[in-house]
């Protein structure tokens, strides 16, 4: 989404390491005129988190990922039929959730989003997060991710594409509930590719990340 752009001083911080994402930006940072997927954390009671994560995660020692009834999310698709690719696809969905939680939750080395990433990855998912918490904003809204498939290296290592449609994410000023929204547009549509390492845990961590707003193949 047009998303994730912040105020100039605090996207510049981020746009150094960040050409990654969950939900993507003209700049590296929420700006007036971005939209982001997040939550409703702008009154003085935070609004109450609805807990979601698969019992295959659970069972695996994967961290619950915490985030508000306004945000969601759509993965097409979910599962391929193959089983490592389908664990590439999980995994990198809770990393886009991960990075969200750590948005909402306002804290740059959430747990959750550690465990999902690894690397230049870590360092950029903290410095975008971190964009989001220096201005005091979070994210709200819907995000579709499609378009998604994986590319198997090695036991080890593999990549995946997909496209984001950013259209209905939104920022959101945490002191005042502001949401910033803006039409959509060509922009509203993300290409990310990425790249992922299997730990020893067997946990494909998100190792670099590279986003094309506007890119053509994503537009509906």
């Amino acid at each position: 989404m047009k998303r994730r752009s912040l105020p100039v001083a605090a996207a510049l911080v981020a746009s150094a390491a960040l050409l990654l994402t969950a939900c993507g930006g003209d700049h590296s940072g929420p700006r007036d005129n971005d939209k982001i997927a997040g939550a409703d954390t702008g009154s003085k009671t935070p609004a109450s988190p609805t807990a979601s994560a698969s019992a295959s995660a659970a069972s695996a020692g994967r961290p619950k990922i915490e985030l508000p009834s306004d945000l969601t999310y759509t993965f097409t698709p979910e599962q391929t039929g193959d089983a490592v690719k389908d664990a590439v696809l999980k995994d990198n969905s809770e990393m886009i959730r991960a990075l969200d939680a750590a948005i909402v939750a306002q804290n740059p080395r959430l747990p959750a989003l550690e465990f999902y990433t690894e690397g230049e990855g870590a360092v950029a998912a903290e410095q975008w997060v971190k964009a989001f918490t220096d201005v005091k904003w979070t994210v709200t809204g819907a995000v579709r991710y499609f378009d998604r498939q994986v590319t198997i290296s090695s036991k080890e290592s593999a990549s995946l594409t997909y496209c984001a449609d950013e259209s209905k994410g939104f920022s959101k000023v945490i002191k005042t509930n502001e949401i910033k929204k803006t039409p959509a547009t060509k922009d509203s549509y993300v290409a990310y590719g990425v790249q992922v390492q299997k730990n020893k845990d067997g946990v494909w961590e998100t190792l670099k990340i590279q986003s094309t707003r506007g890119a053509d193949r994503c537009q509906p």
